[in-house]
């Protein structure tokens, strides 16, 4: 999306694209099967429609995970192929913030604005925000995109980052914030295509005003094709 020219957002606070980098932290299988505050099918849909949203505003995405060989597993796929040229940052600490190659790329987009997905939130999650404000980042954490292992623990690990100064967002409340305008046409098709595909019922009113009100075709998504078994 880099050739659309946008206007520039006013500031004051809040998360335009020009501003924020995005960290997905530890989104594997092992990590996901422990999760039980949040729908996993869900955490992993948000992550996707939060993943896609970056690749349509150009904000800067940092991949990391930990302990992929030994531990966790790889990267989803859902992830890998939205960012098919980047590679993960492997780690063995579980907080982001020790790994100096993390640090290293979070210092390299120059922004100051960190938003943290990933699992889980009472580690992964809530250790590097600490230390990035401390460090002076200004930390927002896409609560529906992280999850934990009880409802207690994703809790707490929200209570205690609010605490420290992180500010709580969802993966539609950071898409809307970074579109602000619907005058902005440039990414009005693809903010409103993530929201059908992404964000129930939100884009399921989408669809039907496009419809029913405006006139417009339904949306069409590709054939699905049945797989040919592989000892066919």
């Amino acid at each position: 999306m880099a050739s659309i020219s946008r206007p520039k957002l006013s500031e004051k606070g809040l998360l335009t694209p020009s501003n924020c980098v995005i960290a997905f932290i530890d989104l594997q299988p092992q990590m996901l099967f422990g999760v039980t505050n949040f729908d996993r099918q869900s955490i992993i849909n948000l992550n996707v429609a939060l993943a896609k949203t970056a690749r349509v505003f150009d904000v800067p995405v940092i991949l990391t995970t930990v302990e992929t060989m030994g531990f966790s597993g790889h990267m989803w796929p859902q992830l890998q192929t939205i960012f098919p040229a980047q590679q993960p940052i492997e780690r063995s600490s579980m907080n982001s913030w020790d790994d100096e190659n993390f640090v290293a790329a979070v210092k390299a987009t120059g922004r100051k604005k960190l938003l943290l997905a990933g699992l889980w939130t009472e580690t992964c999650i809530a250790l590097p925000t600490v230390q990035a404000i401390h460090d002076g980042y200004d930390i927002h954490v896409v609560e529906d995109c992280c999850g934990d292992v009880s409802a207690l623990a994703h809790d707490n690990a929200m209570k205690r980052m609010i605490q420290a100064g992180a500010k709580p967002v969802t993966a539609l409340s950071v898409m809307l914030e970074l579109q602000r305008d619907w005058a902005h046409k440039g990414t009005y098709d693809a903010v409103l295509g993530i929201a059908k595909e992404h964000f129930g019922a939100y884009g399921v009113g989408v669809e039907y005003a496009y419809t029913r009100v405006h006139g417009a075709p339904q949306t069409v998504y590709p054939e699905y094709v049945v797989p040919v078994p592989a000892h066919a």
